[in-house]
């Protein structure tokens, strides 16, 4: 197995006999979390930050570490096309679903690591760069112990599960750190909340962004064995933090116990966005990965509208962590037309796109759209038919907040009133 891998079977052992469990039981159950200043490294907050771990997707920002790095010393550029194996093509969700034979470029491939933590791209990156995914790995390890990484071991470059693949709280408190010192070129990469592949709208998993104050990155993740990961870093008054979170029970709870550490580390509340109230007080034990083996928060959930003009959300598959809101008459009992506003998040050639573009916008304002109506509506344009997805029954001052908070999350948007729900 090696010294390195020795050193974290060791550690593993110790955990095990300490509690009675066997080693992977031992790595299931525990939590760890630790916040660093980001340029000194100046440890803020240590919870058990050397517990060992299972890294899941966070592994991805090693191989984009290594892809920056080649990206730097002119082996990969941006607009290159690298080929899709086999291998790729196999690998299980989250993945962009690319076929063998394909090709993909490579700023693609780091756009969907980054937000749609595709384990196909990752792949392809790793045998561009090591001819083989496991040669790869081997590379991951030793750059892991240039960084200081000293209990991390990579078997794979995806994250996906491996009892072998381990890491700490720590070791990637120091890659979060390598990743803006050395890369700090291409960390913004790391602040995209969406990008467009293949048709679909993806957008970034790290929920948080949305509702926490100077947050700006980086990576979530999620096995049954490692629990929900998080590294984040956010910057208020100047000052850079980097937090890592290992083994949430659920990917709010995680956020949660994200935001509250990184509130006290920076000696202050977080004065939040607009969503804030309503996500910090959801939770959920629910993963969307496929057989909880993906990353945490998989966008490939879509509202499954029924064959009739206006479909409620009581009967749409609704993200779990959103409350599916009572049926509710047309008509609105508040008086007049005063909840006959709703909001269109746009206009596309498919039922099936307005679904989707239904349910993001409900993910990205819970509290102001939980109670709303989902309507996607067929429509003409000239000779070309359309699908308007709307969300109705709001009032006035709910429909423009509603599109206030969609805009800036870089959803289109328009407040439609009564007179124009034609």
């Amino acid at each position: 197995m090696g010294r390195h891998l020795l050193a974290a079977a060791a550690l593993l052992g110790m955990v095990a006999v300490g509690s009675g469990l066997s080693a992977a039981e031992a790595l299931a159950a525990k939590a760890a979390a630790i916040v660093v200043d980001a340029r000194t490294g100046q440890v803020l907050i240590d919870q058990d930050a050397d517990a060992i771990t299972h890294p899941a997707s966070l592994t991805k920002m090693m191989t984009l570490y290594l892809t920056f790095d080649a990206l730097e010393d002119g082996r990969l550029t941006l607009d290159q096309q690298l080929p899709v194996s086999s291998w790729a093509e196999s690998m299980t969700p989250t993945k962009l679903g690319l076929r063998a034979g394909q090709t993909l470029k490579v700023e693609t491939a780091i756009l969907g690591l980054v937000t749609k933590s595709a384990n196909d791209a990752a792949v392809v990156l790793a045998e561009a760069l090591g001819g083989t995914e496991s040669r790869f790995a081997e590379m991951m390890t030793r750059k892991a112990r240039e960084l200081g990484m000293r209990h991390t071991v990579y078997r794979n470059a995806s994250g996906l599960p491996n009892m072998e693949q381990v890491t700490t709280a720590r070791d990637y408190s120091y890659l979060s750190r390598a990743l803006m010192r050395d890369h700090a070129k291409y960390y913004p990469y790391f602040s995209r909340r969406n990008f467009v592949y293949g048709g679909r709208t993806l957008a970034n998993h790290n929920h948080l962004m949305s509702r926490y104050e100077g947050m700006d990155g980086i990576k979530t993740g999620y096995t049954v064995a490692s629990g929900f990961n998080l590294a984040a870093s956010a910057v208020r008054d100047g000052r850079r933090l980097v937090g890592v979170v290992l083994g949430g029970k659920s990917a709010v709870s995680r956020d949660n116990r994200m935001a509250a550490l990184l509130d006290q580390a920076f000696g202050r509340p977080n004065r939040g966005r607009d969503d804030a109230p309503v996500m910090a007080s959801l939770d959920t034990t629910r993963s969307d990965a496929i057989d909880g083996e993906g990353d945490d928060d998989d966008e490939e959930v879509e509202v499954k509208a029924k064959p009739v003009v206006r479909a409620s959300l009581q009967t749409a598959a609704v993200p779990a962590a959103i409350p599916a809101a009572p049926a509710r008459e047309e008509k609105s009992t508040r008086g007049g037309d005063a909840s006959h506003w709703g909001v269109q998040v746009g206009a596309f050639s498919s039922k099936a796109a307005g679904n989707k573009a239904v349910s993001q916008a409900v993910k990205q304002a819970p509290f102001l759209l939980r109670t709303a109506k989902a309507s996607v509506v067929q429509a003409k344009t000239g000779k070309d038919t359309v699908y308007r997805a709307r969300l109705t029954g709001l009032d006035e001052k709910d429909a423009r907040k509603a599109c206030a908070v969609l805009t800036k999350h870089g959803h289109h948007c328009v407040a439609v009133s009564p007179g124009e729900r034609g």
